[in-house]
C-alpha cells in the first residue's frame, strides 16, 4: 500500500493507524519532505507526486492500494497558489498515470472535499453526492479538487478493474489538526459578512481516519460524503469559543484580504463564501452503503478544538501568577499588554 502526504498531519496520523493492521504486508509513505511525527512502521520514501519517478515505485514496490491524500488546502503550506496549484492537480495528474500503467495497482482511495460542492445563497438545504454545486468554486483548495475528481473519474473510465472510494470530508476540527478554519476560530475577535449567519457542518479528526481505514478494508463506495450529525451557525460556533464577532460589511474578497494581509489566517474568497453561506451534507449513503458511522457528532467535534483553542489573550492563563509576583510581575505584565495593543492597531490598519 502507499500513501501520499504522509508527512501531513493527517497523513501522518492515517499511517500510525494503519500500521496495526497486520494484514497489510508493507506501507509506503511517499511525500516531499521527511514526516515530522511519526508514521508508525510505513516507510518513508522521499519523493514528489509530480515527477515520473512515482511511477517507479509504484511498480517496483507492486503497490495495490493507493491511498491519495496530498492535496493541500492552503497554498501557505505549499510555498504559494502556484505550487499548491501544481501538487494538487499535476500531482494528481501523474500519480494516476502511474496507476494506470501498473497493472498492480487494484484500489484507489482519494481523501476529497465537500469544497467541491461551492457555497451559495442557492444551494439546497443538504447535498447528496449526485448533486452539483450551483456556483462553481472559482479559486483555491475547492477548484483544485473539482479538477482532482474530474481526473479520478478519468481513471476510472481507463481502469474499469480499478476499484475507487473517493470521500468527500466535511470541515475538519479536532484538538490538534490545523487549518484555515482553525486559525480563523482561534483569532481574538472573529470577523464575519454582516448580515450572515452561515451553517457549518465538521467531521472530527478521529473520524477522518477512521473513514479512510474503512475505505481501505470495506468495499468500494465510489463518491460518499462524510461529516458528524447536525449543524452549527457561525454564530453558535464563535460562542462556543468564547470568540466575539464584528459584522463586515463590505464584499467578501475584501474580507479575505484583511485577513490574509493581517497574517491571522489562510483565506481564499471560496472559503469566505463558505463563511458567508455555509454548506450541508447529505450523509445517507455514507451510512446505507459505506456502512459508516461517526464517533462524534457536528457540535461534539467543534467542542474538542474549542476546549483546546489558544486564549484570546496569548499569555492570559499566567496574568495572575505574574500580579502575584509584585511589582516586578506587573511591570512585566503591563510590557506584555503593549505589545499586544501594538500588533491589534496593526490588524485594523
Amino acid at each position: 500500500m502507499l500513501i501520499t502526504g504522509v508527512s501531513r498531519y493527517l497523513g501522518g496520523r492515517f499511517a500510525q493507524a494503519l500500521s496495526a493492521d497486520t494484514s497489510i504486508e508493507r506501507i509506503i509513505g511517499v511525500d516531499v519532505v521527511p514526516p515530522p511525527h511519526s508514521i508508525g512502521r510505513a516507510e518513508f520514501v522521499r519523493a514528489d507526486i509530480r515527477n515520473p519517478m512515482i511511477g517507479r515505485i509504484i511498480g517496483q514496490s507492486k503497490v495495490d492500494t493507493v491511498v491519495h491524500m496530498n492535496v493541500l488546502a492552503t497554498p501557505t503550506s505549499a510555498g504559494g497558489r502556484v505550487s499548491q496549484k501544481e501538487i494538487n492537480v499535476i500531482g494528481t495528474m501523474q500519480l494516476l498515470a502511474a496507476c494506470q500503467k501498473a497493472t498492480s495497482v487494484r484500489r484507489l482511495v482519494v481523501k476529497s472535499t465537500a469544497a467541491v460542492y461551492g457555497s451559495s445563497p442557492r444551494d439546497p438545504a443538504m447535498f447528496t453526492e449526485e448533486t452539483g454545486p450551483k456556483t462553481m468554486p472559482t479559486s483555491g483548495f475547492g477548484k483544485d479538487s473539482v479538477e482532482v475528481e474530474a481526473y479520478v473519474r478519468g481513471f476510472s473510465r481507463r481502469r474499469p478493474d480499478a476499484e475507487i472510494t473517493m470521500l468527500r470530508f466535511a470541515n475538519v476540527m479536532g484538538p490538534r489538526i490545523k487549518t484555515a478554519l482553525t486559525d480563523y476560530f482561534s483569532l481574538p475577535v472573529l470577523p464575519v459578512p454582516l448580515g450572515f449567519d452561515a451553517r457549518l457542518q465538521f467531521v472530527h479528526e478521529q473520524d477522518v481516519t477512521a473513514a479512510l481505514l474503512l475505505a481501505v478494508s470495506g468495499p468500494p463506495v465510489q463518491i460518499v460524503n462524510i461529516a458528524g450529525d447536525g449543524v452549527l451557525t457561525v454564530s453558535q460556533a464563535a460562542a462556543m469559543v468564547g470568540r466575539p464577532t464584528v459584522g463586515v460589511p463590505f464584499a467578501i474578497s475584501m474580507l479575505g484580504a484583511v485577513i490574509r494581509r493581517a497574517g491571522l489566517a489562510d483565506f481564499s474568497s471560496d472559503q469566505l463564501s463558505f463563511l458567508s453561506y455555509g454548506r450541508g451534507l447529505d450523509t445517507t449513503r455514507m451510512r446505507t452503503v459505506m456502512n459508516f458511522q461517526p464517533r462524534w457528532d457536528t457540535r461534539a467535534a467543534f467542542r474538542d478544538f474549542a476546549e483546546h483553542a489558544p486564549p484570546i489573550v496569548p499569555g492570559a492563563d499566567t496574568a495572575m501568577d505574574l500580579l502575584g509576583q509584585g511589582a516586578g510581575g506587573m511591570m512585566r505584565l503591563a510590557g506584555a499588554g503593549v505589545g499586544l495593543a501594538s500588533r491589534l492597531r496593526e490588524v485594523v490598519r
